[in-house]
């Protein structure tokens, strides 16, 4: 009896797709900003125009429940807070992963979906935590942190559950607070006065310094638990810190 290809086809055992979470994205136009501040530190200056193409960014940071994807399948190392009760909700955000393993990530989830993720650039990480607000120091304007509702309670021990209070304009939680955010930028202290005003990726490695990776937000660690928009960090890239997490980006 002569099998038929279309009769070998429905009969293949095709691998069963690994479980990942798709992340909730929000879509950003293109356009201009202004990015830096010239009442911030030194590294925020000068105040420059920048374009950036419309992209998606996660309305939040990647959780403890959607890395536990990641680490199942992958068979990864946990972070080093994995099993600290302060940390593990499955709704806060995933704290001490390196940029290496943030990337290791994006990759991963690439590979479940139909496209492609990525971390975003500090110009994109601005452009959507100012949420239209034009040199706004904050998400939601110029009010100082202490303004927002229980503050004096929140970030005791360690992050907060994501998207437990409001969004800013744009649609995103958290960009200014509960851990720092991983870019794909090197960082240089100086990068913005030779910045491109179009789609800036920050520096070559080549002619990166202090080999350290850009991130942006706030810390529950910090004393002023909510960071300005405009506020640029940096640790080299296989550091794992307890308020260091990530979000991911994609074009569009």
């Amino acid at each position: 009896m002569k099998i038929s290809e279309e009769m070998m086809a429905a009969h293949q055992v095709h691998p069963a797709p690994v479980a990942h979470v798709e992340p909730s994205m929000v879509s950003i136009p293109e356009g201009w900003f202004l990015m830096g501040s010239d009442s911030g530190q030194d590294c925020e200056h000068p105040i420059h125009r920048v374009w950036v193409d419309r992209f998606q960014l996660a309305a939040t940071q990647v959780t403890n429940a959607e890395y536990r994807h990641f680490l199942q399948a992958t068979e990864s190392k946990h972070p080093p807070f994995w099993s600290d009760p302060n940390f593990n909700d499955p709704v806060q955000p995933v704290a001490g992963v390196s940029w290496f393993q943030a990337e290791q990530y994006c990759q991963w989830l690439s590979a479940q979906s139909s496209r492609i993720y990525r971390l975003p650039t500090e110009a994109e990480w601005e452009r959507a935590a100012r949420g239209g607000l034009e040199q706004a120091n904050f998400p939601w304007g110029n009010e100082r942190p202490q303004s927002l509702p229980d503050y004096a309670m929140r970030w005791q021990t360690g992050p907060e559950p994501v998207a437990r209070y409001a969004p800013n304009a744009f649609g995103f939680y958290n960009m200014c607070d509960n851990v720092h955010e991983w870019c794909s930028d090197w960082y240089d202290l100086d990068y913005y006065s030779v910045s491109p005003d179009r789609n800036p990726h920050g520096p070559e490695p080549a002619l990166v310094k202090s080999q350290r990776k850009a991130s942006r937000g706030g810390s529950w660690r910090h004393h002023v638990k909510v960071s300005r928009c405009s506020a640029r960090s940096s640790i080299p890239p296989e550091f794992q810190y307890a308020d260091y997490g990530f979000r991911v980006a994609a074009n569009v």
